[in-house]
């Protein structure tokens, strides 16, 4: 038995030294350390063994095992740090490449143009007010002093889901549902996208977005108006930027007035080297939006009192602010989501 102890050694040790992968490494161990392995069935002999033998053999076979685990865990070590390499030169990454660089998003123009006019706006005190897409016939036109027959019903032909509901035309029903709701003093603007039946072109969409004002308090004037307007042209233009009112005619106002700007573009000379400024089609200003005295019946029809309470209203197009202020010439371009244009703002 002491010469089969030893046969089993040699030839482990040699097996162990051969092996070339750690598959390969542990089916030697199973062969020989295992339940049904070499060394398992010698020592299962060992009961045959007469005392004096006993203590010999086991001691032996302590040392054989000893030896066979101790090559094991070497072999092992020099195969695990051997595969760690290969792996590593495989895996290998080559620092000076460079990274990998998460593209950002970006704010639309008309985003920020939007944020920055609401800043100015509660600045100023006002509040953001917001309301339905869908309206009745009631609160999109006759609420707004535009009853059935008026022309200007014509001009804002629109998306109807039935006879009564349908698409706002404009953001002017928000204030009417803030006149119903809210007692004066009310300051707000109501921000907000809105739908006409509009061919699509440089500058116009079936769908774009106003910005609508509201004032009502007592004593508000037409100056009130003109000083709060200023205010925001300017500050949202610069202070170079001039400012003018032209009388006009809306159904909810009276008076009105178109307000016009000096022209960004060629700083309301005209011409840009030499040559008419095609914005401002050479006359030095751009409209930019409409504004009145709110008209009494509108007071009347939303609860307030038109004999103690005045206010006044104003109206712009986002689109048409932002084309101005960055000097964008068709109107699409804020729709395509293209990357190119959108970055460079």
């Amino acid at each position: 038995m002491q010469q089969k102890l030893n046969e089993i050694r040699e030839l482990a040790i040699k097996a162990i030294n051969d092996s070339k992968d750690l598959k390969k490494l542990d089916e030697v161990r199973v062969s020989i350390l295992g339940k049904k392995g070499e060394l398992t069935k010698v020592l299962r002999g060992m009961k045959d063994l007469t005392n004096e033998e006993r203590p010999v053999i086991g001691k032996l076979a302590n040392e054989v095992r000893s030896k066979i685990e101790n090559e094991l865990e070497k072999v092992k070590e020099i195969i695990s740090k051997k595969q760690r390499e290969i792996q590593l030169a495989k895996e290998v990454i080559d620092v000076t490449l460079p990274g990998k660089k998460k593209e950002l998003g970006y704010r639309h123009p008309m985003t920020i143009v939007l944020d920055d006019i609401k800043d100015i706006f509660i600045g100023m005190g006002y509040s953001i007010a917001e309301g339905p897409e869908i309206e009745n016939a009631y609160y999109n036109f006759d609420a707004l002093n535009i009853p059935e027959e008026h022309p200007a019903k014509d001009e804002q032909d629109t998306f109807y889901i039935n006879e009564e509901m349908m698409l706002r035309t404009s953001t002017s029903p928000v204030q009417v549902h803030v006149m119903e709701n809210q007692k004066p003093p009310i300051r707000i603007i109501a921000p907000g996208r809105v739908f006409r039946s509009d061919e699509v072109d440089a500058t116009h969409s079936p769908v774009f977005h106003q910005i609508e004002g509201l004032v009502i308090d007592k004593g508000i004037t037409m100056g009130d108006l003109k000083g709060a307007l200023e205010v925001f042209i300017k500050e949202l233009y610069g202070e170079t930027v001039e400012v003018k009112f032209r009388p006009h005619f809306f159904p909810f106002t009276e008076p009105s007035a178109e307000v016009d700007v000096s022209c960004v573009i060629c700083g309301g000379k005209g011409h840009v080297n030499k040559e008419t400024c095609k914005v401002c089609k050479g006359t030095g200003w751009i409209e930019i939006l409409g504004c009145g005295m709110v008209h009494p019946n509108v007071l009347e029809m939303s609860g307030i009192d038109s004999t103690v309470y005045s206010g006044f209203a104003f109206g712009m197009g986002l689109e048409r602010i932002t084309m101005l202020r960055y000097g964008i010439k068709d109107l699409r371009m804020f729709y395509e989501n293209d990357i190119r244009f959108l970055k460079q703002f």
